[in-house]
């Protein structure tokens, strides 16, 4: 399930300079937003939620994985190099899952990281706010990527789709309409941050725990098995 030449293929792709250089420009601005916030206030939980959930976990976490959840294949389909992946004796379900693996790891570097150093820095892990977002960063992580390589594989519009989820859907709607949370990977995500920050952090989301889980996992399992049937779908010249 897992083909090095496909993964050094995509690492190549995902971190080029150009990828790379907009990917990174999220998780400077929360660091940065992260040393504004405590330098002239001090530790300070509330800020420390309000930043790590209101914007690492509300823009930084979905917008970076559209970059690479879709970056890992939706150019190789529009220009055609896909062929190339597809002419060689490689399960297609392989490709999509070594590329799923491919997209999570860039993700997690660009924003577990920078969500855990930015919760410490906002109030050094008090009520572990810092592991709880760094938990839920991971779970969003997986589960975005999972999705927006689905959309990767079956529309040219891959980008823009995912920025409306991400970004309308997910923080406006999400934010005015609760019950838009079941169908939102922040709330599923947050579940996991509710359960690990102590009681009085107010961190909380609209789905349970168990509906979260299992909500993640049916997202995950059931975009990347998807993704594969389609590409599997795929016919390029002299094939049958």
């Amino acid at each position: 399930m897992y083909h090095p030449t496909v993964a050094r293929l995509t690492f190549r792709a995902l971190l080029g300079r150009k990828r790379a250089l907009i990917m990174a420009v999220l998780p400077t601005l929360l660091l940065a937003i992260a040393i504004a916030v405590r330098v002239p206030t001090g530790a300070d939980d509330r800020a420390a939620v309000s930043v790590l959930g209101g914007f690492a976990l509300a823009a930084v976490v979905p917008l970076v994985c559209v970059i690479a959840g879709t970056g890992s294949i939706a150019p190789e389909i529009d220009d055609g190099s896909v062929v190339y992946l597809l002419s060689k004796p490689v399960s297609r379900q392989t490709i999509i899952t070594t590329k799923f693996i491919v997209a999570v790891a860039v993700t997690a570097l660009f924003t577990v990281v920078p969500v855990y150093v930015a919760g410490l820095i906002l109030n050094g892990n008090s009520q572990y706010i810092a592991f709880a977002y760094t938990a839920a960063t991971a779970a969003a992580v997986v589960a975005y990527s999972a999705i927006f390589l689905l959309l990767g594989v079956v529309s040219r519009n891959a980008v823009v789709i995912g920025l409306i989820y991400a970004l309308i859907w997910e923080a406006l709607f999400g934010r005015l309409m609760p019950g838009v949370g079941n169908l939102s990977v922040q709330q599923w995500s947050l579940t996991l941050a509710e359960q690990i920050a102590a009681s009085g952090a107010n961190v909380t989301s609209t789905v349970s725990l168990t509906a979260g889980v299992v909500l993640l996992v049916l997202a995950t399992v059931g975009s990347i098995w998807y993704a594969g049937r389609r590409l599997a779908s795929f016919t390029f010249a002299g094939e049958h």
